[in-house]
């Protein structure tokens, strides 16, 4: 890991939301000071993995942590994002953790229930939204740094955009569906229709042939997809890390965990952790949501679901 000079940075004194920055190299911190500076936020202090937890303790200004990850750190890494998780669920401050998918379920692991907003790979438009996400639930105002060329204009137009959709998205998925009618209680599972794992893989092979044909974006169906992965894992019984869901999500892993994080709020999903390994975590499905897909492919029998 690169070494990284802990202290001060060039601090403005405006009343623009101050960012602590940890990363776990000097490339990694780069780029976090480049959103928080791109998203019109101040960059209060920087520091790297080993002495972030004494500045946290020290930090009284900051709205936000930023988190740049793009190593495994090990144990110094679990025990840092086990903090920001308790800190951020007590509301001390929020956070953002940035990684890459070799990360997923390290990170996953510790973030998974929390309010920290986790994103994997993502492009400068998703950073930037999810750190005014983050902003927003300190409960304190973002304000965008002044405009100094239509260059500039346009690409904070683009920003402004992506975090209005991304937080409308958030939004109506936090309202979820209307509660079901109250029903009979469910049969024991030995009376469920059977549901062969090949069907399943046929369905989802279906789906993925789209994308030979058509941009694979227009149908994107994240929430569909997982279903799917996870009652062809049920019948074949295998066990699903997260970082297998999000691939087969078919979306940015950014966007895969965030639908995980709401099916499993949802009580649609179910997460397990590894008795074997403390850094990851499988997916599975709910009964419920088990008994209602199998239903589903037993009603509509020999026509094609896709």
């Amino acid at each position: 890991m690169d070494t990284i000079q802990a202290g001060r940075a060039d601090v403005s004194y405006s009343d623009q939301p101050p960012i602590l920055i940890a990363a776990s190299s000097d490339a990694a911190l780069a780029r976090a000071r480049g959103t928080v500076e791109a998203s019109g936020c101040r960059v209060a202090a920087t520091t790297g993995l080993e002495t972030v937890r004494e500045r946290i303790a020290r930090q009284v200004a900051a709205t936000a942590l930023w988190l740049e990850l793009d190593s495994d750190c090990g144990r110094p890494m679990d025990e840092l994002l086990d903090q920001v998780n308790s800190d951020v669920a007590a509301g001390r401050y929020a956070a953002v953790v940035s990684g890459n998918r070799a990360l997923v379920d390290a990170l996953d692991a510790r973030l998974g229930s929390s309010a920290v907003e986790l994103i994997i790979d993502a492009d400068e438009p998703e950073r930037v939204a999810a750190l005014a996400l983050a902003v927003s639930r300190a409960a304190l105002p973002q304000r965008l740094s002044d405009v100094a060329s239509d260059q500039n204009a346009a690409r904070l137009r683009q920003l402004s955009d992506e975090v209005s959709r991304i937080a409308a998205t958030l939004a109506r998925l936090s309202t979820g569906p209307a509660p079901p009618a109250r029903q009979v209680e469910a049969p024991p599972k030995q009376d469920l229709p059977e549901v062969s794992a090949d069907t399943v893989r046929a369905v989802i092979r279906a789906r993925r042939l789209r994308a030979r044909y058509f941009p694979e974006d227009m149908f994107a169906d994240p929430a569909w997809d997982m279903l799917l992965d996870l009652l062809q894992a049920e019948i074949a019984q295998l066990r699903v890390p997260v970082s297998s869901l999000c691939i087969a999500a078919a979306v940015p892993a950014t966007t895969a965990l965030r639908w995980l994080k709401t099916m499993v709020g949802e009580g649609m999903f179910v997460r397990r952790a590894d008795p074997h390994d403390g850094r990851r975590v499988f997916v599975e499905l709910a009964p419920q949501t088990s008994h209602a897909l199998r239903r589903y492919f037993a009603e509509v029998g020999q026509v094609a679901v896709i």
